[in-house]
């Protein structure tokens, strides 16, 4: 590190906010960007909201394949060293995918965009991964972890921005808007690079593969079980299947508003000035939860957490139809948003509780499970439209199926509480 000193490395704040920016890249514009262009899509002629729906779709399974490619990775170089050197790179790669992919959306030729949105989804997975890996890194190097909340808030900002690009530039035709979110992603993410690249990462990667000593587990940050393995074997063996099942359920609850909510609000309440505000006030509670995240105490046991959010979100996917009115709508995109990264956030600590010795694996299959409830998501919009007297009650069927699985996710969490107490109390 002798040409990367302390006076010329950027500073935790720089690392931190550069992850946010990479993060809003990949998370925000790469997958989200398209819920508030869909309608205008739509409104031009370009698809139609069947064809829209199985674009998500293509999108949410390149999202999964990308974060399966990320888990295989590591047996794949058989060198955690290895893998630490090439982090970089591919955080770089997956943003410069990501702006590049943008700007093919851009193009009018319809045949490209399946294969387009499939690919945005990889590389999105890819940036996320890479991203959240490189950055805490760096922030432990500096001993400030506690701006985690910062770079976790990327997803978030970028949700919002693409909802402000997508407002200011309603009167434009749709393609405008995509190469206009195109030059934005190149734009943070050249300063993505900057920070990358002054803190030696890219110059050092070589080295790193060649002389780092094979990488030690990392210590756990979750926060500490209340019971262990071995006072309660019984209740144990059930808890990581549990938290596996209500993980994906999450992914399932909050997709279908995360995916149609201009396209719905059009439909309850046409010709609303609000309409428009309604994904970037979205964005903007994801942000601010996540930034929240850190003032929670490490003590505050992770799935009465994990069960306040899945009944959060719930109430946020059913309170447009039980007020369908702009009010509804703007109290249900915030408590939808709040609990989006929390999610991650607490149900990640948890598995790095409950499996401790095979935490990556056991992250990647709750990436899994949770990129499989968002596939599921669309294609039942779509059947559930056609069989439908309307577009709006096709909606309303759909957001109460997915308030459902919410709620059912809610009650695994319940499960594994009570089944973690009734254990404690037989061996009294």
């Amino acid at each position: 590190m002798s040409e990367h000193t302390a006076a010329t490395r950027p500073g935790a704040l720089a690392v931190a906010l550069a992850g946010l920016l990479a993060l809003a890249i990949a998370m925000g514009l790469g997958r989200f960007a398209f819920t508030p262009m869909l309608p205008l899509m739509v409104r031009d002629g370009l698809l139609d909201l069947r064809q829209g729906s199985w674009l998500a779709t293509l999108n949410y399974l390149g999202y999964l394949l990308g974060a399966l490619a990320c888990m295989a990775l590591p047996w794949l170089l058989r060198q955690p060293q290895r893998l630490r050197a090439w982090g970089p790179w591919l955080l770089l790669a997956g943003l410069a995918a990501t702006a590049v992919l943008l700007l093919l959306m851009a193009l009018p030729l319809a045949w490209l965009w399946p294969g387009v949105r499939l690919l945005a989804g990889v590389a999105s997975a890819v940036a996320f991964v890479h991203t959240s890996g490189w950055c805490l890194e760096q922030l432990a190097m500096r001993r400030a972890g506690q701006l985690g909340g910062i770079v976790f808030s990327g997803p978030g900002i970028g949700i919002l921005a693409s909802g402000l690009m997508a407002w200011a530039l309603q009167a434009r035709p749709a393609l405008l808007t995509w190469a206009v979110q195109a030059l934005a992603a190149a734009a943070m993410a050249a300063w993505v690079l900057r920070v990358v690249w002054r803190s030696g990462a890219l110059q050092r990667a070589a080295a790193d593969a060649a002389a780092a000593p094979a990488a030690a587990p990392a210590p756990s940050t979750a926060p500490a079980a209340p019971a262990t393995a071995s006072a309660q074997p019984a209740a144990w063996a059930a808890q990581p299947l549990l938290l596996a099942l209500a993980y994906g359920l999450a992914g399932f609850g909050y997709i279908i508003t995360a995916t149609y909510l201009p396209v719905i609000a059009q439909g309850v309440i046409p010709g609303s000035r609000w309409i428009a505000w309604f994904w970037p006030i979205f964005g903007a509670c994801v942000a601010l939860g996540a930034a929240s995240t850190g003032l929670i105490p490490a003590r505050v046991d992770r799935r009465w957490l994990l069960l306040l959010c899945h009944l959060l979100q719930a109430c946020g996917v059913v309170l447009p139809l039980l007020l369908p009115n702009a009010t509804g709508f703007v109290l249900g995109s915030a408590l939808l948003g709040l609990p989006f990264t929390a999610i991650t956030l607490f149900g990640m600590q948890e598995a790095r509780r409950l499996r401790p010795a095979q935490v990556t694996a056991f992250m990647g299959s709750l990436t899994a499970l949770y990129g499989l409830g968002q596939i599921a998501g669309p294609p039942l919009v779509v059947r559930l439209l056609h069989g439908a007297a309307s577009q709006q009650q096709g909606f309303a069927l759909a957001l109460w199926v997915a308030a459902a699985g919410l709620l059912a996710g809610a009650l695994l969490y319940g499960l594994m509480l009570a089944l973690e107490r009734r254990s404690l109390q037989a061996r009294r």
